[in-house]
């Protein structure tokens, strides 16, 4: 029973000594100079969209997949198509991936997945006037956005 109390009591010193650090944690970034800030932990670099949806296509929303990758979604305005890629920031072995587009009303997705070293997609479909559901995954860490990107004319469907 003594052990047990005397752990609970240096669990509980512990953790006042924790929270003291983290509390003084945001001064003492503030005064490292920027230039060590800037140095300090270097970041993924992100995916640059790759030109694979084709001409006409150019980027109206991105995700970032967590540190692995960023989905793209596209728009082709002569067409009136969308385009989804999902690209990974380091290629490399092939992984799962997938790249997913869709909409609600008529329910209507697709989806190319698979095991691919640089990206999934593209894929394609016609969403004049309806807002769009696209997705990314790669390698179980998945971003998009749900209803977004939505025409401005309602559709002829």
């Amino acid at each position: 029973m003594i052990d047990i109390r005397r752990a609970a009591a240096i669990g509980a010193a512990v953790t006042a000594t924790a929270c003291a650090a983290v509390a003084l944690a945001p001064a003492a970034v503030a005064a490292e100079p920027a230039a060590q800030r800037a140095t300090a932990a270097p970041k993924a670099a992100a995916a640059q969209y790759n030109g694979v949806c084709g001409s006409g296509y150019a980027v109206v929303n991105s995700a970032q997949i967590g540190t692995k990758g960023t989905v793209f979604l596209t728009y082709n305005s002569a067409t009136g198509k969308n385009c989804v890629v999902a690209i990974r920031n380091k290629p490399g072995k092939a992984v799962h991936m997938t790249a997913s587009l869709g909409f609600a009303s008529p329910t209507t997705t697709v989806t190319d997945t698979g095991y691919f070293t640089t990206y999934a997609g593209p894929v394609y479909l016609d969403a004049r006037g309806l807002c769009v559901t696209w997705r990314g995954e790669i390698s179980g860490e998945v971003a998009g956005k749900n209803g977004t990107n939505c025409g401005s004319l309602a559709a002829n469907r």
